[in-house]
């Protein structure tokens, strides 16, 4: 039985596809497959749904893939740093929701639904209703024994402390009851009180000390606020907090369900994603200062105006804390919270959890999918967004260190997501360059991409040879592969430096070896793969070339590089469905890929003689870019193609003239282009007839004026020529071509 080779599933392959995750095994050969995603192959019908652009591409082996069976790795896990950005990351608008109305959100009657009653200790279900005798609020569990409790403690009118006068109860939650009450003390502002569900259950009361002890160290302002801490007469401990006067996103959800009749309605996924970027700087934070968050869902995200607060901090507790109670929610913790505990990687799972249920309808989130994605053909949102797919399938890999390793990490591919979204579903925005922390911006050629021409990857910057690596500036490749073969101290960013070095020497086992270092210090070197990627490119090898890209677009979804690179890599191999829809997405999202990804369109569309798809991808290169008069060299180009496969006749030519002057080449390469266009617009005259009303290139349309506009053309070219037999070459044309006359 084969095993699954997709990034930290751990299935088998029964039957053609596997057995936990679902997807397809790929193409023959050691390359491993990607996630299949959508409906329909590479190349298939085009009435079927779009396909992913990571449909059945192969996939190069990294991370735990890499490892051996049975071992658990550690991974260097980062704990971001403390940033705040305004809602939406400036790239989309999120509406600003209403300030709710304290009083008006109190519970009428306080009741906690029988569906919803458990009991603490053992999980069975309990205080529901017999035939017509209503369920019981407290008692004693049936199955265990353990005594249970539902009631709320504290009624309104009753002062906590002396200070804090309880006016009724807003909800109830796994771990207690919720009271929002008045402050005395301070202009009677409003504050909530939080309790215990059960004061008798022994855990959650250790967790309420617990989170006690956490909340008095967290001051950010994402963060609920913590003003003090009571003790009512019965001995129940409260917490008291700001009062966060918002809408949860599950309050959201649920009010777009109830305005669509009752079906699931999604948020728009653009906001969605700004919510998930607006709170990741709290857990880098939290992160920071040693804690977990350990239950977020959309329940404990609550926006208020044009912000937000992370609220119920009730599941807190110390990264190293191996002994205290995990408190999480069914659906949304990962999976090996139960055996192995918290981590900041079971904090991303959940992130990103939470993100796919505010964007589609997430059926089996508790039973089949409880700890994956569904298939992405199964909601439209993921064909659609194939980043977006590709980056909730990472933050839910089945192993911690296949996942994002930080709330930093997490938030960089986010925002690029974000950008891709916003650019699909906002054609109008504002074409922008965005700089990438990891990649420099590509080259733009509208000839086959080949390695060179690819972004490159910058160093990074915490590498201790990092400042030591720019003082390197040899040129030649071959040396500089000698002297960085002899740095002081031989890190991945040296490593790195070497690869590119022999890239660019043509050393191929130089790279292989670099890489294969890289790889066996870290296997979820994403850079070692995107190094073998462009060796592969150098040497030809394409299906590999598309398995390494496609690995490192699964890693880093939110970049275009390896978008780019592997639209390149598809188009080379004949991938050309999948090659089209990236070079679109690159081409649309940021101004510094629109050159090369446009071009590779234009290539793609010309191959197939369909020049009206390759003149519109080049007329989207703009004015302003410096691969314009490329792209007008290009334009007139396509445009002789078009009349010599049949297509056009003398008004493509009259457009391919004046394209060829907007080029702005040089006098001599002008000439060589004019004299082709003159001489393709004589042939069409010679064989279909004078068009004297018709000009091409300000010339007449017929058999004399052409002869005249390309005997001009000659010798402009022999004036321009680079050297004396090329000249002679010329001047020998200008006279051939010229008209007849009696003089």
């Amino acid at each position: 039985m084969t095993s699954c080779l997709v990034p930290g599933c751990g299935g088998a392959i029964v039957d053609g596809y596997c057995d936990r995750c679902g997807m397809a095994p790929g193409p023959a050969g050691p390359a491993p497959t990607a996630p299949a995603g959508a409906a329909g192959a590479v190349g298939g019908p085009a009435s079927e749904m779009p396909t992913s652009v990571s449909a059945r591409l192969g996939s190069t082996p990294i991370g735990s893939r890499r490892t051996e069976p049975g071992t658990r790795p550690t991974r260097r896990v980062g704990a971001g740093r403390n940033t705040r950005s305004r809602l939406g990351a400036g790239y989309t608008s999120v509406p600003s929701a209403p300030i709710v109305d304290p009083v008006g959100a109190l519970m009428d009657p306080p009741e906690v639904p029988e569906r919803k009653r458990t009991c603490a200790s053992c999980g069975a279900a309990v205080g529901r209703s017999r035939g017509d005798q209503p369920g019981r609020s407290t008692g004693f569990c049936p199955k265990c024994r353990t005594p249970f409790d539902f009631d709320p403690k504290l009624r309104p009118g009753t002062l906590l402390g002396g200070q804090y006068e309880v006016v009724g109860c807003l909800a109830h939650g796994g771990m207690g009851w919720i009271y929002l009450a008045r402050d005395r003390n301070v202009n009677d502002r409003w504050v909530v009180l939080k309790g215990l569900l059960n004061a008798g259950d022994p855990d959650a009361f250790r967790a309420a000390v617990a989170e006690k002890q956490y909340l008095a160290e967290v001051e950010h302002p994402l963060i609920v606020e913590i003003y003090n801490f009571e003790t009512h007469t019965d001995g129940t401990s409260y917490i008291v907090m700001e009062y966060v006067g918002g809408k949860s996103l599950a309050d959201q959800l649920k009010a777009r369900m109830k305005a669509n009749g009752g079906q699931f309605e999604p948020l728009p996924v653009d906001q969605a994603i700004a919510f998930m970027i607006e709170v990741l700087p709290a857990f880098a934070y939290l992160h920071a200062a040693g804690l977990l968050y350990c239950d977020f869902k959309p329940a404990n995200l609550i926006q208020v105006g044009d912000s937000i607060k992370l609220i119920d901090l009730g599941g807190v507790r110390r990264i190293d804390d191996d002994t205290s109670p995990i408190y999480g929610t069914v659906g949304y913790q990962a999976p090996e919270v139960p055996s192995d505990g918290c981590t900041v990687a079971s904090d991303m799972f959940t992130i990103v959890r939470t993100l796919a249920m505010l964007i589609f309808e997430f059926k089996g989130y508790q039973a089949e999918y409880l700890a994956s994605m569904p298939p992405q053909e199964t909601a439209a949102v993921l064909v659609e967004h194939d980043s977006l797919y590709r980056l909730l399938t990472k933050g839910m890999s089945q192993r911690p260190e296949d996942r994002f390793q930080s709330a930093d990490e997490l938030r960089d591919q986010l925002v690029g997501v974000l950008r891709e979204v916003v650019a699909l579903t906002s054609p109008t925005a504002a074409l922008s360059s965005s700089p990438s922390t990891l990649f420099e911006a590509p080259g733009a050629t509208p000839n086959q991409v080949g390695w060179y021409d690819l972004p490159r990857l910058r160093a990074e910057p915490d590498d201790p040879m990092a400042g030591w690596l720019e003082s390197v500036t040899v040129a030649d490749p071959q040396r500089r592969v000698e002297v960085l073969s002899g740095a002081p101290q031989t890190t991945p960013a040296v490593q790195q430096a070497i690869a590119y070095a022999g890239l660019e020497a043509g050393m191929s086992h130089v790279v292989q070896a670099a890489t294969d270092a890289i790889l066996a210090g870290d296997p979820w070197s994403w850079r070692a793969v995107w190094l073998q990627g462009l060796l592969a490119l150098s040497e030809g090898r394409m299906s590999d070339a598309v398995a390494a890209f496609n690995t490192v677009y699964g890693e880093i979804p939110g970049e275009l590089a390896p978008k780019l690179a592997l639209a390149a890599a598809c188009e080379q191999s004949g991938e050309h469905q999948v090659a089209q829809r990236l070079y679109s997405v690159t081409a649309r999202t940021d101004a510094a890929y629109t050159a090369s990804a446009r071009f590779g369109l234009a290539r793609i569309a010309a191959g197939a003689h369909d020049f009206a798809a390759a003149l519109e991808a080049l007329d989207g290169i703009p004015a302003t870019s410096r691969s314009w008069p490329a792209a007008k060299a290009e334009r007139a180009r396509h445009l002789m193609e078009r009349v010599a496969v049949g297509g056009g006749g003398l008004a493509d030519l009259a457009a391919a003239f004046a394209a060829n002057a907007e080029a702005g080449e040089d006098p001599y390469r002008y000439a060589i282009r004019s004299i082709g266009i003159l001489d393709a617009a004589l042939q069409q005259v010679l064989a279909g007839g004078e068009q004297p009303s018709v000009t091409v290139g300000g010339a007449a349309a017929t058999v004399t004026g052409l002869r005249r506009a390309l005997e001009g053309a000659w010798r402009s070219a022999a004036r321009h020529a680079p050297d004396g037999t090329e000249r002679i070459r010329c001047v020998d044309e200008a006279n051939r071509v010229r008209p007849r006359t009696w003089v």
